[in-house]
């Protein structure tokens, strides 16, 4: 596939036109095109997406839009991608929008960009419980936390996940970001998270340094 069409697919998903969008993801693995590839083109078409919404061209039911089309990409890919599965990990990732709160559109983007980007993530969903993140990182040994929360309600849920994790003795064996609409460097430092990420690119960043592949 040529540069041309590559950034024609980047524009058209950008611009949420959902059925050409799919089309063109089929084309491209039957005309044997790279799924990494295409991958990369996706992200880059979230980050204007991103770009947009920051702008305020794009609102939160274009961002819910957005996460649905990638719903429906990442499954026509996914058994392309296992048929490569030369996938050596990065490293192990934990994600989960925070006890109180089942906001997900943002989450979503960041378990994608990171599994594109080569991490292992486990997702536990919405709405979960310091106990949980707890039990999921002494049974995994992910080195990373990402915790999620649209609401501000969600920082108090944020605050006890990091005390929980520290209870737990885990506190110097994983890195905690936080993430969600409100969230500051304020609300980082109140919740005793390592970092804020104010998108998934930020996520993508923070991992990487984290694990020395930035």
């Amino acid at each position: 596939m040529g540069e041309e069409n590559s950034k024609e697919f980047i524009q058209t998903l950008a611009d949420l036109k959902e059925q050409e969008a799919l089309q063109m993801v089929k084309k491209r693995l039957e005309a044997g095109d790279d799924p990494l590839k295409i991958l990369e083109d996706i992200r880059a078409a979230m980050e204007i997406v991103g770009n947009r919404f920051a702008n305020n061209e794009y609102f939160i039911s274009d961002l819910m839009y957005a996460g649905e089309i990638l719903k429906e990409i990442t499954e026509i890919i996914k058994p392309k991608l296992a048929e490569k599965k030369e996938a050596k990990r990065l490293g192990k990732v934990i994600i989960g929008t925070v006890a109180g709160d089942i906001h997900d559109i943002g989450k979503n983007i960041v378990v994608f960009m990171l599994e594109v980007n080569g991490f292992e993530v486990y997702d536990l969903g919405v709405d979960v419980s310091p106990e949980k993140f707890v039990e999921k990182t002494k049974e995994t040994g992910a080195n990373i936390v990402g915790l999620s929360g649209f609401l501000t309600l969600a920082f108090d849920s944020m605050k006890k996940t990091v005390e929980a994790i520290e209870k737990a003795g885990l506190r110097d064996k994983v890195k905690i970001m936080i993430g969600g609409g409100q969230v500051t460097e304020e609300v980082r430092e109140y919740v005793g998270a390592d970092a804020y990420g104010r998108n998934a690119m930020d996520a993508v960043a923070l991992a990487k340094k984290w694990i020395g592949a930035a």
